[in-house]
Formats: C-alpha cells, structure tokens, sequence
C-alpha cells in the first residue's frame, strides 16, 4: 500500500516539474523586468506571442532549436514594444502591458487562421519540431530498485529539454542579481534610479537589457508550452499562465529562490488537479473537475488579496524615470 502512494506521489511530482516549467520561465522573466523598476503585467502576451511563433516556425521547419529560436524573437520584440514605450516615452507601464496581451491575444488567432487555415492554431508538429523527453544514463537499469528507481527513471529522468533549463535559470540568475555587477546595478535602479544615474550609469540601457532579459525568458516559457508540452499552438492556449506568474513573482517577494518555490506549488496544484480528476478521494467522495481545474485560480486569488504577508515590491517600480537637468 505505501509503494503504491509513493509512486502515486512521484508521478504527481515528476507532472508538477513540467507543468511548473513555463510558470518559473515567466516568472524569471517578471523578476528581472520588475527588480530594473518597469511593471510587466504582459508577460501572458509575451508567452502566448512566443508560443504562437515557436510553433509556427517548428511547423514550417520541422526543427524545435529554430521554432524555440523563433518563440525568443517574437517575444523579445513585444519586450521591446513594451520598453519603447515604458522607458523611451516614458508611458504608463500597465496600460502598455494589458495593449501587449489583446495585441498578442488578438494577432496570434488572425495570423494562425491567415497562415494555417486551422481556427488559430497551427498543425501538428512533425517529427523534430518538438522538443522530446530526455533520458538519463541507467534509468531504464534501476528503474524497479525500490524508491531510488522511481526518483532517478520517473522524477529526475525523463523530462524535456526545457524543464531542465528552467531549474537550472534558477540559481544562474540568484548568481547574476546577487554576485555580478549588472546584478548590483539592475536591483539599485529599481530602488532608486537617481542614484544610479548619478554614479555615471545609464538608467535607460539598463532598463532597457532587463527588458530584453524578460522577453527572452517569456520567450522560453511560451516554447516550452507550444513545442514541449504540447505539439503546436493553439488558441489561448497560456490559459492565464503569465497572470499566475506574475502572482508567483509577488508571492515570491521577487528573490529567485523564493519563485521557483511558488511556481512548484502553482506546479504541483496543476498536477494534482489532472490526477485526481474522476477519482474518489477518502471521506469526501468524487468532486468535480472544475474544482481542481480552478484551484491554481482560486491560489492566485489568495496571494493577491494579500494573505501572504507583506510584499514590498522595488521603490521605482512603475515610476518613469525623468533624468534631472542641471
């Protein structure tokens, strides 16, 4: 009886890694963006934008690096829009956000249809236009050693390409924040810009690369969801994704760590909810699957209506930074 829970868990956990992957990418994502002071509620725009282009150039190439590297571009380009308008012009950050989510929202199903003639979503991938699992060296040996075989073959082994990019995004950028100048510089100007400016350093080149660096997560993020978890593009298919990041991001109080440790319970509420769908669980019975279904939502809800403690985001977050002249 404990064998049989124990594997049930590992085949919840090994779900939870790859469904927690595009969540942890996006909210890299926010985290860089937001600790450089520009508000980004478009990471859903940026994810469904690059999934729609990681798919689509997967289909016409049949090859995933190029799909992945067409997700990146797609992505970083609305980063730069939203910079253009955020840093450049000085604009209002989350109205330049919410336009990025209808543009991509909106552009994704008019191209889709234009190109594919599929309702929005592109065909099925061929063979090689997807990212497929990767298998450890002797998982298949170890496999039915007790409670090792299950961790190493199922949980640890297994997983696409992404997956293991995401995790290991994780301490790189711990590394990049807290031990690299660009680090030091990219928390100062989200805490207070015109000290930055005044030691000589460019507030705008600086804003403008955590932009770059945000697109290029949510660039991950959105291909991993197209051609990783799933065989091509279809409809809306981030689902809230980015919104639910984002609510990680403040969950997380914006520290790296602390993100990956709420997308995993994003993750894990995600894989719990396709596994227990149908089931009768003790004491309670069968319960609906637009429950589970909702319980990631209702999650988010919570977070933001402030059960989490106080989160103090950067001091110039969302402010337009207005050089002083002299």
């Amino acid at each position: 009886m404990f064998e049989m829970y124990f594997q049930e868990l590992i085949l919840t956990l090994d779900s939870t890694l790859r469904l927690a992957t595009p969540l942890l990418l996006a909210c890299l994502a926010g985290l860089y963006s937001e600790r450089s002071g520009i508000v980004d509620i478009g990471l859903e725009g940026k994810m469904l934008g690059a999934a729609f282009g990681a798919g689509a150039v997967a289909y016409v190439t049949g090859n995933a690096f190029l799909g992945l590297a067409g997700g990146i571009v797609v992505s970083v380009g609305l980063a730069l829009l939203h910079g253009f308008a955020s840093i450049t012009n000085r604009g209002n950050q989350i109205v330049s956000g919410v336009a990025i989510n209808f543009l991509a929202a909106g552009l994704t199903v008019l191209l889709g249809q234009y190109w594919f003639s599929q309702g929005g979503r592109t065909p099925s991938l061929p063979q090689g236009g997807r990212f497929l699992d990767i298998t450890f060296p002797f998982a298949e040996e170890i496999r039915d050693i007790p409670y090792l075989g299950p961790v190493y073959s199922d949980l640890l082994s297994g997983h696409n390409l992404l997956v293991y990019v995401a995790f290991l995004a994780v301490p790189l950028t711990w590394w990049v924040l807290y031990r690299t100048r660009f680090g030091l510089h990219l928390r100062a100007v989200g805490e207070n810009p015109a000290a930055v400016d005044t030691a000589g350093i460019s507030v705008t080149w600086l804003r403008y690369r955590a932009v770059i660096a945000c697109g290029f997560f949510c660039g991950l993020a959105g291909s991993a969801l197209s051609i990783a978890l799933a065989s091509g593009f279809i409809k809306d298919m981030t689902a809230g994704k980015g919104f639910i990041a984002l609510a990680a991001l403040i969950f997380a109080k914006w520290k790296p760590v602390n993100a990956m440790l709420a997308c995993l319970l994003f993750g894990f509420l995600d894989a719990f909810a396709l596994r227990q769908q149908g089931k009768e669980l003790p004491l309670i019975g069968e319960v609906p699957s637009q429950f589970f279904q909702a319980l990631p939502y209702i999650l988010t809800v919570i977070l933001l209506a402030g059960f989490i403690g106080k989160a103090i985001p950067p001091k110039a977050a969302g402010v337009p930074y207005l050089k002083e002249r002299t």
